[in-house]
């Protein structure tokens, strides 16, 4: 797996997350990732801190590892001729400039793809490079509200509440990987390139594919539902001793009977008010105020192990400290140790995903700013001379 991209290059402008997590998976997938960024600067998210890992941004270097930072000044025309010249031979180019903005510095799809037809085009935007918004910048919090998400969020009657995860980002990143890889096949099978274009609030509108289903269906705006979900109950957090929590999903009627012999509530089986889910829907606080009665006397763990006796689907709500500790985290193997890295204890978080059995490789960790410009540039055969003249002009650094 660790070489399954093994010769492709990408030429990589973005910044931020949704476009460095999908090069980074492009990295780990064993591509060569040329990372652009700007002299003096790099990516925005180099200053996002505290926390420091070390003395480094604990935001960039979750996001950056497999890839070589070149610094190019791409408002300078010599700067602009550099990153064409390299997606000349590259396979693929994502970036995330403001629509428009790529092509006003000879990046746009007709410009590079005249000299390579081979190259798979990848964009990232805020709100979409069509429309009155094209232009509007966006990070995840504000797509997070356009698209409805933050509406749909907390418990009811509490203020509009963000996914406390960069789901919007990430899940952009993911996308456009998903249109890279299928603009790969259509080229290895054609030899064609493609224009892919991805954008957070696409993203936005397809995680709310279900309610926005449900509303077209109904006429009617879905409420706030906390930790439950407005078709299926019980199927939410309760509860337990010392202030903890713990998801119960009882999905269907046989789980239902497994859970209310478990906490000894049997009655509640016959009751016609929760006989069918659909009747537990409808009379949701009383199955709520019935379990948690229960629930409540139990601590979370021991709540959680009567569950798995009696097949019922339960889990803690775990804080990231028992999450790193867990033995079903260990066993997945996702969670890895870096040694010999100039940031001490650095673990990283690994692809979510197995081929073969395998993960992704770590080819190399985070560069520092402008770490492989020299290597970089050399490779396009540029002098010596060359070089310290870009560098004396700050085009790099």
């Amino acid at each position: 797996m660790a070489n399954i991209l093994e010769g492709l290059t990408v030429i990589d402008l973005t910044q931020n997350v949704a476009g460095p997590f999908c090069s980074q998976i492009l990295g780990d997938l064993g591509a060569t990732v040329i990372k652009i960024e700007r002299p003096g600067h790099g990516d925005d998210t180099r200053h996002w801190h505290p926390p420091l890992w070390g003395e480094e941004s604990s935001t960039f270097l979750a996001l950056n590892r497999n890839k070589k930072s070149v610094c190019v000044d791409l408002n300078d025309p010599v700067g602009q001729e550099i990153v064409q010249k390299l997606c000349e031979t590259a396979d693929i180019f994502v970036h995330s400039l403001k629509p428009g903005s790529e092509e006003s510095r000879g990046l746009g799809y007709e410009q590079l793809s005249k000299n390579n037809p081979s190259l798979i085009y990848a964009s990232i935007s805020a709100f979409g490079d069509v429309g009155k918004m094209k232009n509007k910048p966006g990070y995840d919090p504000l797509i997070q509200a356009y698209s409805g998400i933050m509406s749909l969020t907390g418990n009811e009657g509490d203020a509009p509440a963000r996914v406390g995860v960069s789901i919007v980002d990430m899940a952009t990143g993911m996308w456009c990987l998903i249109g890279i890889l299928s603009a790969l096949q259509h080229r290895h099978q054609t030899g064609e390139g493609s224009k892919v274009a991805s954008s957070l609030l696409e993203t936005g509108l397809a995680w709310t594919t279900l309610q926005l289903s449900t509303y077209m269906a109904s006429k009617r705006l879905p409420r706030k539902w906390g930790t439950g979900m407005a078709t299926t109950v019980p199927y939410q957090a309760f509860k337990t001793k010392g202030d903890q929590w713990a998801i119960i999903a009882a999905g269907n009627n046989r789980l239902f009977s497994a859970l209310c012999e478990a906490l000894d509530l049997q009655h509640m089986v016959d009751d016609p008010r929760f006989a069918t889910n659909s009747a537990r829907v409808e009379h949701r606080k009383e199955v709520q105020e019935l379990i948690e009665a229960r629930t409540v006397t139990y601590d979370v763990d021991d709540l959680v192990a009567l569950m798995a006796k009696y097949n019922v689907p339960s889990c803690p709500i775990n804080t990231l400290d028992r999450v790193l500790k867990d033995e079903q985290v260990h066993a997945l193997n996702m969670i890895k140790d870096v040694e010999d890295f100039r940031v001490e204890d650095f673990r990283i978080v690994d692809l979510p995903f197995r081929i073969n059995d395998e993960r992704g490789h770590i080819q190399s960790l985070p560069p520092l700013l402008g770490e492989h410009t020299d290597e970089i540039l050399r490779s396009l055969n540029l002098t010596e001379e060359q070089l310290e003249h870009l560098q004396q002009a700050s085009v790099v650094r």
